[in-house]
């Protein structure tokens, strides 16, 4: 097999990163790249903070996978810091390759260096592949999630 490398996501691979989130039926409805726009907006923000870590998997100079991990200090849990890890997304060609289980194992990995006592994730109700996906990972569904589209 090629050379795998997580790194930094770049600007430059912003196209391949929304291609990605675009490439299911529910992110068909919320990604376009006719606008970059307020992805490099966002890209900008998250470059500032230290919290925020958008990687890339890079196979032979090709942008294959994705994943935000954001560290979130808190109170609870006795002052634990914890991880909350977004946007998985792997590109249709790698797809039962093994890429998906390297980058949530990078993210639980870059969890522990950071300190944190708990990793968490959520995923899309109709999304019963990857939640078998992230049970085989050890991760367990624990909570009932809510959102508020402002």
């Amino acid at each position: 097999m090629s050379d795998l490398r997580i790194r930094p996501a770049s600007p430059s691979d912003i196209p391949a990163i929304v291609a990605m989130l675009a490439d299911d039926p529910l992110g068909a409805q919320r990604e376009s790249l006719d606008d970059p726009t307020p992805y490099l907006a966002a890209f900008a923000r998250l470059a500032e903070d230290p919290n925020q870590h958008l990687v890339v998997a890079d196979r032979d100079g090709r942008t294959v996978g994705t994943l935000q991990l954001t560290i979130i200090p808190g109170l609870s849990r006795r002052g634990a810091t914890r991880s909350i890890i977004e946007a998985v997304r792997i590109h249709a060609d790698e797809r039962g390759s093994g890429l998906g289980t390297q980058l949530i194992e990078w993210a639980v990995e870059e969890s522990r260096r950071q300190g944190c006592r708990l990793v968490q994730l959520t995923s899309d109700v109709s999304r019963t592949d990857a939640h078998r996906f992230y049970e085989r990972l050890g991760f367990e569904a624990s909570h009932l999630g809510f959102k508020l589209v402002l």
